[in-house]
């Protein structure tokens, strides 16, 4: 059992674009386990979208980062050491105590997860958060019915490369998806299942979105905010719906950011827009797990991932999943025998 851990660390709240100054791995002892706890060797970390929210000092359905204590997301790991009668060395789980080689973590705070047919490292992507919001945002919060047709923003990313999946399953008819750059649009064609997609960084998002669905849209899936929420709300039929679960574009923004121009469409369209956030919804997590499971394992569904080796690059993929340099879920891999 080793005897200390790298920690990355937060030292200053970044002011817009965050730095590789703003961060640090500091290196300290693993404390012994005390009754009811267990220490897991990090094997793969998440980095996520919303870690950019948490490094400023307000309040959110998060708390903030402490300044020069580690940060925290999604992590599988393999349990080390055990003090707790539920868990034993060799068990694989999921917590939420990365940023760092090894964690000391109570036993009821991590899911032991089952890894035979899929990997460990899917319960951060397909399998974990990512693709929960992705289902739970088009089979219930802008639920998608036979033959419509459904926009998805940031569909390159970790909720993106699954819901072209879960629209089809839907019974959705045309899914369109957006992507900075023609690489990845391309990708959302050619691999990912998507029929259309818009390069937001080609031109303006409302007259792409026209032409690719020239009679509207039936459903978006929200991940962005800005002007494509503006071109989604102008393109949705009457009785459209959306799923809100992220706003990107804000992401290093330090002064509120202007909305739609169009919410007056809303009532007109009797549109209905549906905000959610999936930490509230963890009780359907088992049953998207059993059905992407089965995607996984008969071979039909690969869903990309983004993935960085060693906790000191952790802090450049975050910085890159900020600037757009991922497709898919991007992953930091701690145990390079780790699946």
């Amino acid at each position: 059992m080793t005897t200390t851990s790298r920690e990355v660390h937060l030292v200053s709240r970044p002011v817009g674009v965050p730095s590789p100054a703003d961060f640090t791995i500091v290196e300290r002892a693993v404390p012994a386990p005390e009754p009811g706890e267990v220490v897991v060797r990090n094997d793969w970390m998440s980095v996520d979208p919303s870690m950019r929210a948490r490094m400023r000092d307000v309040p959110s359905y998060l708390p903030p980062f402490a300044l020069g204590a580690p940060l925290d997301g999604a992590a599988i790991g393999t349990v080390v050491e055990s003090r707790s009668p539920g868990l034993r060395a060799g068990d694989v789980v999921w917590h939420h105590s990365g940023w760092r080689d090894f964690a000391v973590v109570r036993a009821e705070d991590t899911h032991r997860v089952d890894t035979a047919g899929v990997r460990g490292s899917d319960y951060l992507g397909v399998l974990g958060m990512p693709g929960l919001t992705a289902y739970l945002a088009l089979s219930e919060f802008a639920p998608v019915r036979p033959g419509d047709v459904v926009f998805v923003s940031a569909a390159a990313g970790a909720v993106g490369v699954v819901a072209a999946r879960v629209a089809r399953h839907l019974g959705a008819a045309t899914v369109i998806g957006s992507a900075g750059g023609p690489e990845k649009a391309r990708r959302l064609v050619e691999r990912l299942g998507y029929d259309r997609a818009i390069d937001y960084k080609a031109g303006p998002v409302g007259p792409a979105l026209r032409a690719a669905a020239p009679d509207g849209i039936d459903v978006y899936l929200d991940n962005v905010g800005g002007d494509q929420l503006e071109a989604a709300l102008d393109a949705l039929r009457t009785g459209g719906r959306v799923a809100v679960c992220g706003s990107v574009s804000q992401a290093n923004a330090e002064e509120p950011v202007p909305g739609p121009a169009n919410l007056a469409l809303i009532t007109r369209k009797r549109l209905s827009l549906r905000g959610f956030i999936v930490l509230d919804h963890l009780d359907r997590w088992p049953g998207w797990i059993a059905l992407a499971r089965g995607w996984l394992q008969d071979g039909s569904f690969d869903p990309p991932t983004t993935v960085v080796d060693g906790l000191e690059n952790a802090v450049g993929a975050l910085l890159g999943l900020l600037s757009g340099a991922n497709v898919g879920k991007m992953l930091v891999r701690l145990n390079q025998a780790a699946r």
